[in-house]
C-alpha cells in the first residue's frame, strides 16, 4: 500500500511537471518572439521593466525562463543591469500565479481542458493553433497531476514515516533550507510551492512552517539563472546575482517581520484565505509583493552590490581583428527565445565588416596603399570565418525549440549570411584589382575615379538601408532600396557605355578599361546582394529582389 501511494505521488508529480513544462514551452513557441519584443521595447526604465516582468512571467508561468532570458539579453548588450533589475523584480511577482491557480479546486474541469486541447491539436493543421491547443493540454495535465498528488497525499496521512518526517520540520532555518534544496533540484518555485500547498491542505505539514519553506523556495528558484550565467559575460553573472540578492535580502527582511509581528501576519493571511491551500498561495504572493515594494526603491543599490559580488571586467577583445564570435557561440549564454536576436546582432557586425572592407578596397584601388590592401585580405578571412560559424550555429539552433516566428525566419538568416559573405568577396576582388594595377602601372583617369566614387556612394546607401531593414524589421526604407537598386543598375549601364567611348577615343588603355568594367559590374552585384538582404523577410506581396 505504501509503495502504491508513493508511485501515485510520483506519477502525479510527473504529470504536474510535464503539464507545466508543456504549457510554458508551447506559450514560448507561440508568443515567444512577441514577448521578446515586448521585453526589448518596454524595459527602458525600471518601473516599466517591473510591469513587463510581472506580465511576462504570468503568461509563460516561469520566473526561471524569464530570468534566464533577461540574463541572455544582458549578455548580448540588449539590456543593461538597471533595466534587468526591474524585470527580475517583476518576474518574482509573476511567478506566484501558478500556486494561486493551484489553490483553486479546478481538478473537476481539468479533463474538459485536456480533451478540448487534444482534439484541437489533433485536427487543426495551423501550427500556431496547434501550439495554442498544447497550452490548454498542458493546463489540463497540470491539474490532473495536482489531483493525483492530492489523492496520494490523503493516503500519506496514514504513513507514520511520512508524517514523522514532515513534522520534524519545526525549525525555520531547516524549513528554509529544505525549500531551497527542493526548488534547486526541481528548478521551479511554482512547483515546490504548489506541493507545499497540497501538503498543507491535507494537514501533513504545519501551516506556520510553510511560510519558511516558501522563503527557501524563492532562494532556490535562483539556481536556473545562476547556472545560465556561468558561461556568460560578467554582466550576465551580475544579472543572475541581482536575482539571488533580491531573494536573499527579501528573505532576511521577511524573517525579521515574522520575528517581530508573527501573530498579525499569520492572522492577516488566515483572514484573507478560505482554506489552508489559499493560505500558502496568498503568503507566497504577499511575500513577493512586500519584497518588491520594499526593495524596488533600492534596486540601484542592489545592482551596485551585484557588481561588488562579481568584480572585474571582461577581457577586451578586438572583434574586428580576431576570429571570434561576439554574441553567439559556446562562450555565450544560450536561450532559444533570444537565439535569433543574437544571430541578427552577429550578422549586423559581419555586415559592418563587409561594408567597411568594400570601402577600404575601393580606397586602396585609387591610393594603392599596401597596408589597406593587406587589411582587406585579413578582414575577408574574418568574414569567411563568421559566415561558417554563424551558419553552423543556425544549424544547431534549428534543432532546438525556437518560437514559431523565429523558426520561419531561419531560412532568411542563412541566405543573408551568404549575401554578406558575397559582398566581402567583391571587396577582395577589388583588392586583387588594386594589386594588379600597382604591379602593372595601370592608371585610372580622374573622370573614371569620380564615376566609381559616385557609384560606391549609391551602393553604400543601399547597404545601410538593407542591413537596417533586416536587423530592425523596420521597412520604412524598403521602397528606397528598390529605387536605389534600379538607379545602381542604370548607373552600371551608363558607366559601361562611357568607358567604351573612352576606349574608342584612346583615352584609356585596354587593361584599365577591362578593370574598370569588372569593378563596375562587381559594385552592381554588391547592390543585388544588399537588395536580397533588405527583402529577405519581406512579404511575398512586396516581392523579392
Amino acid at each position: 500500500m505504501n509503495i502504491g501511494i508513493v508511485l501515485k505521488m510520483a506519477g502525479g508529480l510527473g504529470l504536474f511537471l510535464f503539464g507545466m513544462d508543456l504549457m510554458s514551452d508551447s506559450i514560448e513557441k507561440v508568443a515567444g518572439a512577441k514577448l521578446r519584443r515586448i521585453l526589448e521595447i518596454f524595459t527602458t526604465n525600471r518601473f516599466m521593466g517591473l510591469i513587463v516582468g510581472i506580465v511576462f512571467t504570468g503568461i509563460i508561468q516561469s520566473s526561471s525562463a524569464c530570468t534566464a532570458m533577461v540574463v541572455s539579453f544582458v549578455n548580448s548588450n540588449l539590456m543593461n543591469l538597471y533595466q534587468a533589475a526591474g524585470v527580475i523584480f517583476g518576474a518574482n511577482i509573476g511567478t506566484t500565479i501558478t500556486p494561486q491557480l493551484a489553490s483553486f479546486n479546478l481538478s473537476a474541469i481539468a479533463p474538459v481542458f485536456l480533451l478540448t486541447g487534444v482534439l484541437v491539436a489533433m485536427f487543426c493543421k495551423q501550427e500556431k493553433i496547434k501550439k495554442g491547443a498544447e497550452v490548454i493540454v498542458g493546463f489540463g495535465i497540470l491539474f490532473v497531476g495536482l489531483s493525483t498528488m492530492s489523492e496520494a497525499m490523503e493516503g500519506m496521512r496514514d504513513i507514520p514515516e511520512v508524517t514523522n518526517l514532515l513534522s520534524s520540520l519545526r525549525f525555520p532555518l531547516l524549513a528554509t533550507l529544505v525549500g531551497c534544496v527542493l526548488t534547486s533540484i526541481i528548478q521551479s518555485s511554482s512547483v515546490t510551492v504548489s506541493i507545499v500547498l497540497m501538503l498543507a491542505n491535507q494537514d501533513l505539514i504545519d501551516l506556520g512552517i510553510t511560510l519558511y519553506i516558501i522563503l527557501g523556495c524563492n532562494i532556490g528558484a535562483c539556481t536556473t539563472a545562476l547556472l545560465t550565467s556561468l558561461s556568460g559575460k560578467k554582466d550576465a553573472k551580475r544579472a543572475a546575482m541581482i536575482h539571488l540578492l533580491f531573494n536573499v535580502i527579501g528573505t532576511v527582511l521577511i524573517y525579521l517581520v515574522l520575528f517581530v509581528a508573527w501573530d498579525p501576519v499569520f492572522n492577516l493571511l488566515d483572514a484573507i484565505s478560505g482554506d489552508k491551500g489559499r493560505f500558502v498561495a496568498n503568503a507566497h504572493t504577499l511575500f513577493k509583493v512586500f519584497q518588491v515594494i520594499v526593495l524596488f526603491p533600492f534596486s540601484g543599490l542592489i545592482v551596485k552590490l551585484a557588481c561588488l559580488c562579481v568584480p572585474g571586467e571582461d577581457k577586451k577583445i578586438n572583434y574586428r581583428e580576431s576570429y571570434q564570435l561576439k554574441y553567439i557561440g559556446e562562450k555565450v549564454v544560450f536561450n532559444p527565445a533570444t537565439a535569433v536576436v543574437e544571430v541578427l546582432r552577429e550578422l549586423d557586425r559581419m555586415a559592418s565588416l563587409a561594408s567597411e572592407n568594400l570601402n577600404r578596397a575601393m580606397n586602396a584601388l585609387i591610393t594603392l596603399d599596401q597596408e589597406d590592401i593587406d587589411e582587406v585580405y585579413e578582414v575577408e578571412k574574418n568574414i569567411n570565418f563568421l559566415n561558417r560559424a554563424i551558419t553552423d550555429y543556425l544549424v544547431k539552433i534549428n534543432q532546438t525549440t525556437l518560437p514559431i516566428e523565429d523558426l520561419k525566419n531561419l531560412g532568411a538568416l542563412f541566405h543573408v549570411a551568404n549575401d554578406i559573405e558575397r559582398i566581402g568577396d567583391h571587396a577582395e576582388n577589388v583588392a586583387d584589382a588594386a594589386v594588379l594595377r600597382k604591379e602593372n602601372g595601370i592608371s585610372f583617369s580622374k573622370e573614371a575615379q569620380k564615376e566609381l566614387g559616385e557609384m560606391l556612394d549609391m551602393v553604400n546607401q543601399l547597404i545601410q538601408y538593407a542591413v537596417e531593414i533586416f536587423v530592425t524589421s523596420n521597412e520604412e526604407h524598403l521602397k528606397d532600396v528598390a529605387a536605389l537598386e534600379e538607379k545602381v543598375d542604370a548607373k552600371e549601364k551608363e558607366l559601361q557605355q562611357m568607358h567604351v567611348v573612352r576606349l574608342t577615343k584612346g583615352e584609356c588603355t585596354a587593361e584599365a578599361g577591362m578593370m574598370f568594367s569588372d569593378i563596375v559590374s562587381g559594385l552592381e552585384r554588391v547592390a543585388d546582394h544588399a537588395t536580397n538582404i533588405a527583402f529577405a523577410n519581406a512579404s511575398e506581396e512586396e516581392g523579392q529582389a
